[in-house]
């Protein structure tokens, strides 16, 4: 007999259907997959030591965090730090006191470990900015600290590195683990924008603002590259 729950359904047992709703906007996809893009571009021209293009790499990243703050300041409702940033009540709520309800967003876990990838992530382009390979290849802001300093910050732009790659595997293993345990795939909805979910479609913002924002970012990053000029 075949099933009579609707295509846009969820048809999970022992749950109530749950309709598809569109929760991450195009901006925040495009943010997503680009920034995976460019991370991988970075460690692959730092491997070659394609010092020039891996500077490119960073100011590309530098243009997506500042556009992926203003938006979360101000852009779609899943988007913004305001939703998914909750206390460790919440946290703990998440994973055992209801761990079947499912957020329209980030998790309360997920919404800390953005936080923590934005925050390496801007660690590693701030430091990237003034390192100094002592060849031929200079951050554009390495000329307006000293030797020692520039040393001391390339230092750091490459173990903070480390701690990126290692924010990228705990990030592997929970989707892995949402979907082994939880049989929750976060990757589809990151990709499509939608996912089952009961209640109301989040807010969304409109493309030409996050355009306008990003051309604002940008525009940012390029000012910042045209002191290495």
């Amino acid at each position: 007999m075949p099933s009579t729950v609707p295509e846009h359904l969820s048809p999970d047992i022992g749950h109530p259907p749950r309709p598809l709703v569109q929760v991450w906007d195009l901006p925040v996809r495009l943010f997503h997959w680009v920034l995976v893009a460019l991370l991988v571009g970075s460690y692959v021209t730092a491997q070659l030591d394609e010092l020039q293009w891996h500077l490119r790499c960073g100011e590309c990243v530098l243009a997506l965090l500042v556009f992926r703050i203003l938006w979360g300041l101000v852009g779609s409702d899943t988007a913004r730090f305001a939703s998914f940033l909750r206390g460790p009540r919440a946290v703990w709520r998440h994973f055992f006191a209801h761990p079947e309800e499912a957020a329209a967003g980030h998790n309360p876990a997920g919404g800390w470990a953005v936080l923590a990838m934005l925050a390496v992530l801007c660690a590693q382009v701030g430091t990237g900015l003034f390192a100094d390979d002592d060849i031929s290849e200079q951050g554009p802001f390495a000329r307006f600290v000293t030797r020692p300093t520039r040393k001391l910050l390339t230092g750091l732009h490459h173990r903070n590195f480390n701690i990126l790659l290692g924010l990228v595997a705990l990030h592997v293993i929970a989707i892995c683990a949402y979907w082994l345990v939880r049989r929750e795939n976060l990757v589809w909805p990151m990709v499509t924008g939608r996912r089952f979910l009961l209640g109301a479609a989040p807010r969304r913002r409109g493309i030409w603002l996050a355009v306008f924002l990003f051309a604002v970012a940008a525009s940012v990053a390029g000012w910042v590259a045209s002191f290495g000029e």
